[in-house]
């Protein structure tokens, strides 16, 4: 007999990876603090639908959390009402992009109260969410994370363990520290191209296709040459918060993060004059504007 899934965290990704649980057969129920349309949507397909964390938490072997970071995590887990409030042996799979510090405290703390944390945050898009192709690493204990495998294999093309509890934020935190590098580097130099004169076309057409080339990059530049706004649905104030946490971490290991700091202070500046709902690459378009040029190329009359 399958064990019972619950699942917190309908957003964007969340509500892909719940579908395709439910799809391929795993017995779920789901708590939707914000999201009632796609725990509506769930329910219709066959999902069963808690009042609370901690009534779902009552009805599950296995929780899967995918909420913003480790504030929201804290808040389900935690409370009168929390995951935690059951009283039983559970596992609990987070898949939110949280500080490791955090992660590592709250699993130590439930495990007093004899319930599992392991981390297993996401690399890649809702695209990929909806297609069952997500990058999962996954932080815990061996035993634990064997059982949460089959699990995340639902909705992953690759699961790796990275190591202990933790390892695996961290090791989100390092990818997205080189992914929004990226970002602020190819909009600092297409700003400094076109204040001389070359557009995001010649630049493309230099770089699109060459060792510097990635998939990262076609997608940044999706948005940058056909304005396509869903080519990277992740929020600037996400990226913000993202590169804070591996500011704490670096802080916290005793380590110069000079790169890490500026990268941070770019997008905090995007946050600060009022872009940060906007998705990562309008970020080459926040840093242009900001120097006075323009990267969209005025349409031949």
């Amino acid at each position: 007999m399958k064990q019972q899934i619950g699942f917190i965290g309908l957003g964007a990704m969340g509500s892909g990876m719940a579908a395709n649980l439910l799809a391929k057969g795993w017995p779920l129920t789901v708590w939707a603090r914000r999201n009632q349309e796609a725990a509506l949507k769930l329910v219709s397909a066959g999902a069963g639908q808690a009042a609370t964390p901690r009534a779902l938490a009552e009805g599950c072997d296995i929780v899967l959390l995918c909420v913003t970071g480790s504030p929201q995590v804290e808040a389900v887990v935690k409370g009168p009402e929390g995951l935690a409030a059951a009283g039983k042996p559970l596992l609990i799979v987070d898949c939110s992009t949280s500080n490791p510090s955090s992660t590592i405290a709250i699993a130590a703390e439930l495990a007093a109260q004899g319930v599992t944390l392991i981390d297993a945050p996401l690399a890649r898009t809702p695209k990929e969410a909806a297609e069952g192709k997500l990058d999962v690493m996954v932080g815990g204990v061996a035993e634990a994370v064997a059982r949460a495998r089959p699990v995340l294999e639902a909705f992953a093309a690759r699961v790796v363990h990275t190591g202990p509890t933790g390892s695996g934020h961290t090791m989100k935190l390092l990818n997205n520290f080189i992914s929004m590098g990226y970002s602020a580097i190819y909009s600092e130099a297409l700003t400094l191209g076109a204040k001389a004169g070359l557009t995001p076309q010649v630049f493309n057409s230099v770089i699109s296709g060459s060792r510097m080339d990635c998939g990262f990059y076609q997608a940044f530049f999706d948005f940058v040459l056909h304005r396509n706004e869903n080519a990277q649905r992740f929020a600037i104030v996400n990226a913000l918060k993202d590169m804070t946490y591996l500011a704490s971490f670096a802080q916290a290991a005793g380590i110069a993060n000079p790169v890490g700091a500026v990268v941070r202070n770019g997008f905090a500046t995007a946050v600060a004059t009022g872009h940060g709902e906007k998705f990562v690459p309008a970020l080459s378009d926040i840093v242009a504007g900001l120097n006075g040029v323009s990267l969209v190329v005025p349409a031949a009359e």
